[in-house]
């Protein structure tokens, strides 16, 4: 397996956590008795983008089936999320029922349902029948197909082309990133805007959140890796903002290279934050399966344990071990 941006080799390991079913697919009455399958789940790290990835195993028809079980808009917190972003976005760009959203990995309408609300005209992207029903019905409307290059430039055909292309926790889970980012860049207007918002690899490295990594994870993504994957696909990131969402997400802003939007001191912050924190380096990396390890070893269970003295029973607690990082 070569780089999926740049295509170096990738001989620098990140994580192995062994063998695991796909995550949202979950088993019918009938699969019960059946064998299980299950993908190695293994993390590499390209030494030359520095894009961290997961091994080639599962594909992404497999994975966002028209069963796909994930819904956006069973949390309170995230409906509320989107609800503060439409706003946000809105007045930041002047969008109006003359402007034109598209979102990427649209899932059930949790955040267009905001613009159709605001008679801002919208399309959804969703390739799972499951989650695009639900947003039809909320009159979104929604094509049900996977994003790429070639769907970007049969948008701008056919005068879709977005002032506001959106996507929420969709740019880890594409297999092919750079044909993804070429597809933002054909769908956009001259001065359109992307906002992207994805878990920050810096976060996953710092707080040691390995149990985010599955295989709906294609990449793991850093602020310098996905800086010099709009770079490629002739797209700038201009802007970069921390949030608190998912352990710890960045959303950036892109626009087209020569679009007219002037790059904020964030950008630099961000990556110099990044340089510091040793992410363009490999003992960073090449030390995280040691920590993820301990933290499996060490974390003591705390187990209440019951042993009889005549007619009663006494609870006893075991002491736990320091917990090392």
């Amino acid at each position: 397996m070569t780089c999926r941006h740049c295509n170096a080799p990738l001989d620098l390991d990140f994580l192995d956590l062994g063998h695991a079913p796909p995550s949202n697919a979950y088993l019918s009455a009938a699969d019960l008795n059946a064998a299980e399958t299950t993908y190695p789940l293994r993390i590499k790290v390209c030494r030359n983008c520095r894009l961290v990835q997961t091994e080639d195993y599962a594909a992404a028809d497999e994975l966002f089936s028209a069963e796909y079980a994930y819904f956006s808009s069973t949390s309170k917190g995230w409906l509320a999320h989107a609800q503060r972003y439409t706003a946000m976005i809105t007045e930041r760009l002047g969008l109006s029922d003359q402007s034109h959203v598209i979102e990427v990995a649209a899932n059930d309408g949790y955040l267009l349902r905001n613009f159709v609300d605001a008679g801002i005209p919208c399309l959804g992207i969703e390739p799972t029948d499951s989650t695009a029903e639900a947003a039809g019905s909320l009159g979104i409307p929604i094509l049900r197909e996977f994003f790429g290059e070639t769907l970007g430039h049969q948008l701008a055909t056919e005068g879709k082309s977005a002032d506001l292309i959106c996507g929420n926790n969709v740019y880890a889970h594409v297999p092919d990133i750079n044909d993804f980012t070429r597809g933002l860049a054909a769908a956009l207007k001259p001065q359109g805007v992307i906002t992207l918002e994805f878990p920050h690899l810096q976060q996953l490295i710092e707080h040691c959140q390995f149990d985010t990594v599955y295989h709906e994870h294609f990449s793991y993504l850093s602020f310098s890796a996905v800086s010099r994957i709009f770079k490629a696909a002739g797209l700038r990131v201009f802007d970069v903002e921390h949030l608190p969402t998912h352990g710890g997400s960045l959303r950036v802003y892109g626009c087209l290279e020569n679009a007219d939007f002037e790059q904020t001191i964030a950008v630099a912050s961000c990556l110099q934050s990044e340089q510091d924190a040793g992410l363009l380096s490999d003992n960073i990396y090449q030390g995280f399966q040691t920590r993820a390890n301990a933290v499996k070893t060490d974390c003591s269970v705390f187990c209440w344990m019951r042993r009889p003295r005549g007619n009663q029973w006494l609870d006893t607690v075991p002491q736990p071990r320091a917990i090392r990082f």
